[in-house]
């Protein structure tokens, strides 16, 4: 009789096209485990990311616009679910593993900074190395996550995470579809919210985006997602140029208008305002810190420490240790 992962992997080879990776073909774990019953090794990736603290803090992290007034706006966690389904639908137009692409799209941003990429240039600033939130993504699941001891992913699952930005290390097909996904989807969903925000109005999107993409956002990704499968059947992912040249218009056109507007991002100058104190403080008192960062410092430094603590706060955590290290408090006379 066989169990219930074992039969998912017979289906695999049914509905897993040449170019997709059968979870039997994966490189496995950096430290060996028992095969699961029920799961396949990516279902478990996807579900140790979802069960994750960093996961459930980018719900409390910036997309793009920082401290909007409204409860409609994406932020990180909304973006990287957005990011899934958009990878997912793809994945199984082509026939690729489903369950590695969720994984990969679900574990992209983990290690992205409070305050969104201003967090992101600000920590970039301070850190010697450099920050690089891909880089600090893979560092989460690997290091960081479960008190230190990380979440032992599959290697597919890691080289996705890390490559999600540059496309380096060249990895799966499944790593390829999430991150055209990610432009896919921030894209689409930043310009919605920047028309929501009044930033931008509808009739000053570029003509060639709103003949070639669409007027609306489900029009526009629906027109993307289309034409990335009807152009990726021969194991490139790719646009068709047609669409590539709207996307190019795209890209320039969002940074134009919604990614550099002063409106939008006029607040931003205060985030290393914030952070820089802030690291600052914790290189010099390690002590306050729990013991994984501690220990981070003992064999990275302490500079490695307070590189990983902020980056994994969330805006709200970061302006209320800010507020307690630095603003005086009120106080009285009993």
């Amino acid at each position: 009789m066989l169990c219930p992962r074992e039969v998912r992997q017979q289906q695999e080879t049914l509905f897993i096209g040449p170019h997709g990776l059968l979870s039997v073909n994966s490189r496995g774990r950096a430290v060996p485990e028992e095969p699961d019953t029920i799961r396949t090794c990516f279902q478990r990736d996807v579900d140790r990311v979802t069960h994750s603290k960093s996961f459930r803090r980018l719900k409390h992290k910036t997309q793009v616009f920082l401290q909007p007034d409204g409860d409609h706006y994406r932020t990180r966690l909304t973006h990287t679910l957005e990011v899934s389904r958009v990878a997912r639908t793809i994945s199984r137009a082509l026939g690729l593993n489903e369950d590695l692409t969720e994984a990969i799209a679900l574990g992209h941003d983990l290690g992205h900074t409070p305050f969104g990429h201003a967090g992101e240039r600000a920590l970039d600033e301070l850190s010697p190395g450099g920050f690089r939130h891909y880089e600090q993504s893979l560092r989460v699941v690997d290091k960081l996550e479960k008190g230190g001891e990380g979440l032992n992913l599959c290697y597919e699952t890691r080289m996705g995470i890390l490559n999600h930005t540059t496309g380096e290390p060249v990895s799966t097909l499944e790593s390829d579809v999430v991150r055209l996904a990610d432009h896919i989807a921030y894209f689409n969903h930043d310009l919605d919210d920047a028309e929501r925000a009044g930033i931008v109005s509808p009739e000053e999107v570029p003509e060639i985006i709103r003949q070639r993409v669409g007027d609306r956002n489900s029009q526009r990704i629906n027109a993307m997602v289309t034409d990335t499968i009807e152009n990726s059947q021969d194991g490139v992912i790719r646009l068709s140029d047609f669409m590539m040249e709207a996307y190019d218009a795209f890209n320039t056109y969002m940074y134009d208008a919604v990614y550099r507007n002063p409106t939008a991002k006029g607040e931003e100058f205060k985030v290393k305002d914030v952070l820089a104190p802030l690291w600052e403080h914790y290189v010099n008192h390690i002590e306050q810190l729990s013991p994984k960062f501690q220990a981070v410092a003992a064999e990275e430094g302490a500079e490695r420490a307070a590189t990983d603590y902020i980056s994994g706060m969330t805006d709200s955590f970061a302006l209320d240790k800010f507020s307690t290290l630095f603003i005086p408090a009120s106080w009285s006379v009993k």
